[in-house]
């Protein structure tokens, strides 16, 4: 290790008023004289530090000339401290104990992570991902807390405080890793039952165009879902009309369930709905495929271990986890 540790002379001024500058010395030097301080043993302080008794004595005495003092009485069968390094370890044992707490400490929350993440995503994947896993997640780490903020805008994370965000898609800024999170998504055609009490439900595509049809958009004032379909291997696109309009795709799935009209969703997000009756799939011999959701989070060299436990622990509870290419 060839970093450098300048010791401050602590306010000691000279005749002139002016502090003495400290000699520059090597931490490895610092720890080095404490081990040997603790155990007044040279050959002992070498154990526990990896080297040999020949090693710590010369790091010793090159410590010594830095300082200029002596710091250890030596004898053939006896090592004690002088006043100088009784002084000096008096003041630089608790710091050095301090550190090699604090290094503990971040070993312990590699080996039992704690702390808080906090994501960004939308309710969609909330609901689809996140929510199904966290009672397990917090059972398994309680020492780590979980802030979630829902909203549907692709907003900058970092810039906002979130450790992890989820979108759709895996289009993200150039210094993000984007991870897919769960499968490719099924968009389905749902009504409510009691919707078709006075009308006819539809048989074709270019039926939906006399219906009241649920629109969304990603965000207020952005772009359309567009109602995309597989038509025996064609991709076709039906402009559908409707007087609700939501940016939000649990408001679509809420509407629908109350016969305002047909709403176009992901398959697992139905899930429930469709199990109890409330809506039943229309046009069953077409269907959409939308994107993945993907879980992003800024490029970093030594990820905290909270936040990579928590990637983890989703990616793998959600099976189908794929970085993204």
């Amino acid at each position: 290790m060839n970093e450098k540790l300048t010791i401050p002379d602590v306010a000691t001024p000279g005749r002139t008023g002016v502090a003495l500058a400290s000699p520059p010395v090597h931490l490895p030097g610092l720890l080095t004289f404490e081990a040997a301080a603790r155990h007044l043993n040279f050959a002992r302080a070498a154990t526990e530090l990896g080297v040999t008794p020949t090693a710590v004595s010369r790091t010793i005495k090159i410590l010594e000339a830095q300082l200029n003092v002596r710091l250890f009485n030596r004898t053939t069968r006896s090592v004690s401290l002088t006043e100088a390094g009784s002084s000096l370890n008096s003041k630089m044992a608790p710091a050095l104990a301090m550190i090699r707490n604090s290094l503990s400490d971040a070993s312990l929350a590699a080996d039992q992570p704690s702390g808080t993440v906090r994501v960004n995503s939308s309710y969609v994947a909330y609901r689809l991902f996140i929510e199904p896993q966290l009672k397990e997640f917090l059972v398994n780490y309680p020492l780590i807390n979980v802030e979630i903020s829902l909203d549907n805008v692709l907003g900058d994370i970092v810039n906002a405080g979130f450790d992890i965000g989820i979108r759709m898609g895996k289009r993200v800024q150039n210094d993000m890793v984007a991870m897919q999170l769960g499968p490719v998504q099924k968009r389905i055609v749902v009504a409510a039952p009691d919707y078709f009490k006075e009308r006819k439900e539809p048989k074709t595509l270019d039926d939906l165009l006399h219906h009241d049809c649920i629109r969304q958009r990603y965000s207020i004032g952005s772009r359309w879902f567009e109602w995309k379909f597989d038509s025996g291997g064609q991709m076709v696109q039906i402009d559908v009309q409707g007087r609700l309009v939501f940016d939000e795709m649990r408001s679509v799935l809420d509407a629908a369930v109350q016969g305002h009209g047909i709403g176009f969703v992901f398959e697992a997000f139905a899930k429930q709905e469709l199990a109890s009756g409330q809506l039943r799939q229309i046009l069953k011999q077409y269907s959409g495929m939308d994107d993945a959701f993907h879980l992003y989070y800024p490029h970093r060299k030594y990820m905290p271990g909270k936040l990579r436990t928590f990637i983890d622990f989703m990616l793998d509870a959600n099976s189908n986890g794929k970085r993204a290419s």
